[in-house]
């Protein structure tokens, strides 16, 4: 698939955007789990959407065979070498890194997840949902993203009940 390029305030991604990136040397996408979940891009300076790709912009792209599209945001843009520009980008679910989420506790994975939208301190686009059933303790003790609290830190609920998540 080639990339399309979004505006940032995108959340419809059924259209061709401002276009596609048809131009660009080379997309690559690395996934790991539970982790890092980023875009890299080249992209000529005569490309046809060069000006319009800024700082949160948005591209779609496949992270990998047999995976759907994903939006990624961009966090940075080279100066150009050669006529060319790298483009770094995150996966749309880093914003959650940006959603504080208030101190409650959860009994298991399935009311851990729903506490996370129901105690966000501003509004949560993003749902989640899990196929697990464990069962222990989890405690926000105080405000904290809501990425944080989905691992990384000790706590999170991948410390309490274990899994891989899958961001789409």
């Amino acid at each position: 698939m080639i990339p399309i390029l979004f505006n940032a305030e995108a959340t419809d991604f059924s259209t061709n955007g401002f276009g596609r990136l048809s131009d660009c040397a080379s997309c690559q996408v690395t996934e790991a789990r539970n982790g890092l979940y980023e875009l890299e891009m080249t992209y000529p300076v005569t490309g046809a959407f060069y000006k319009e790709i800024q700082m949160a912009s948005l591209i779609l792209a496949v992270p990998g065979d047999g995976q759907e599209a994903q939006p990624f945001a961009v966090y940075k843009i080279s100066k150009p070498l050669q006529g060319v520009v790298r483009i770094y980008a995150q996966h749309m679910s880093y914003q959650l890194s940006c959603i504080p989420c208030a101190p409650f506790t959860a009994s298991s994975v399935s009311e851990a997840l729903d506490g996370l939208k129901q105690y966000a301190a501003e509004p949560c686009p993003y749902t989640f949902w899990t196929d697990k059933t464990s069962a222990g303790t989890f405690t926000v003790p105080a405000p904290s993203s809501i990425r944080s609290r989905l691992g990384g830190v000790s706590g999170s609920i991948l410390d309490v009940y274990g899994g891989e998540y899958e961001f789409d």
